[in-house]
């Protein structure tokens, strides 16, 4: 790994999955950052804090959240 190469923090993945068009269900996010289903929500109390999470319904009707995209590279960049 170079040295000038910033390495990916959980937080930023999981900024970058709620940053797409259909957002992240807890699924996705537990997978992307192996963590426990609590702990993503924990994470997502953490972000609508800071920021408003829009809460979406999927045809399926398993939940899915998003942010918006300004937001998002404001979030990974801390």
């Amino acid at each position: 790994m170079a040295a000038s190469t910033k390495p990916r923090t959980k937080s930023a993945t999981v900024t970058r999955l709620m940053s797409r068009e259909k957002g992240a269900t807890l699924d996705e996010i537990a997978k992307a950052t192996e963590w426990k289903p609590h702990s993503c929500r924990a994470f997502l109390t953490g972000i609508r804090k800071k920021a408003r999470v829009l809460r979406q319904e999927r045809p399926n009707g398993v939940t899915s959240y998003r942010i918006v995209e300004e937001l998002a590279a404001e979030l990974a960049s801390e």
